[in-house]
């Protein structure tokens, strides 16, 4: 199964999916019950959900507060993905209990609304969970960098991995590619992987250059078959694999400093600099 749901040239992961499932049944579920008591709780539900979400970022944001400080604005974009989202659950249950005690009338809509919302989220999880690959690697495939010369993807292994699959017209791979290319002079123990998918080299080396960026390891995808292979067609994505070969975690979706951290302390927090790595 694939991470996320493709609808044409969009790409929904699952996640974000849930979390808007989990919201909406919860709110039905919460107005019913208000209706049964003459009460409308869609504002303090719509109150704790706004507090769960500061929280998510803000738990997130907290550990790699340094990576922010040259970028301010970073705080508030959420497109990167980055959220706690157990310090967000635990913030709406607690505002949750303040308000129901402040207010005995909202209790049990509240309460409805809130459980079912955290219900729906803690079951998908674990679905998502158990239906993710133990042992999912790259696709057999051999690709040409930028000189021509073939390189077997099987044989990324020996050290962690990070391969991001992008194209030049893409926004979001436009954005996130200095933060790469700043990584990968970063982390010599990490090797990255830059295939761009269905466009000609002549593009590819012309927009790098265009921009200044000095990348290593840049194969070439005419047919964007790594994509499918993976079952994604939606672009940024970006695996993490272990030294094994084997697939630890993937983002889709453009990735912040934070976000790459993050994602590369799933793969040892001994390849990241003490600034930037989260606390035990």
């Amino acid at each position: 199964m694939s991470s996320s749901l493709q609808i044409g040239p969009f790409a929904l992961p699952w996640a974000l999916l849930l979390m808007v499932l989990a919201v909406l049944a919860g709110n039905t579920l919460g107005r019913r019950v208000g209706r049964a008591q003459g009460i409308d709780p869609e504002p303090q539900a719509f109150r704790v959900l706004l507090l769960a979400l500061l929280v998510a970022r803000l738990a997130f944001v907290w550990p790699y507060r340094g990576l922010y400080l040259d970028e301010p604005w970073r705080l508030i974009d959420i497109r990167d993905g980055g959220w706690n989202a157990q310090a967000g659950l635990i913030a709406g249950w607690i505002a949750t209990a303040v308000w129901a005690q402040r207010r005995p009338q909202l209790r049990r809509p509240l309460l409805a609304s809130v459980g079912l919302t955290s219900l729906v989220w803690l079951i998908g999880s674990g679905l998502l969970l158990w239906q993710r690959p133990t042992d999912q690697r790259l696709p057999a495939l051999t690709l040409n960098d930028l000189q021509g010369r073939p390189v077997a993807l099987a044989g990324l292994n020996g050290q962690p991995t990070v391969v991001n699959l992008w194209a030049t017209w893409c926004p979001p791979c436009r954005r996130e590619m200095p933060v790469l290319a700043d990584a990968q002079a970063r982390h010599p123990g990490v090797r990255f992987v830059f295939v761009n998918q269905g466009e000609p080299p002549a593009t590819v080396q012309a927009y790098l250059a265009s921009q200044g960026l000095h990348l290593d390891q840049v194969l070439i995808d005419p047919r964007s078959t790594l994509g499918a292979g993976l079952g994604q067609r939606a672009l940024p994505t970006t695996v993490f694999l272990d030294a094994r070969g084997r697939v630890v975690t993937q983002r889709i979706g453009e990735l912040s400093p934070a976000t790459l951290a993050d994602k590369l302390a799933e793969l040892g927090p001994a390849l990241l600099p003490s600034s930037s790595a989260p606390p035990p």
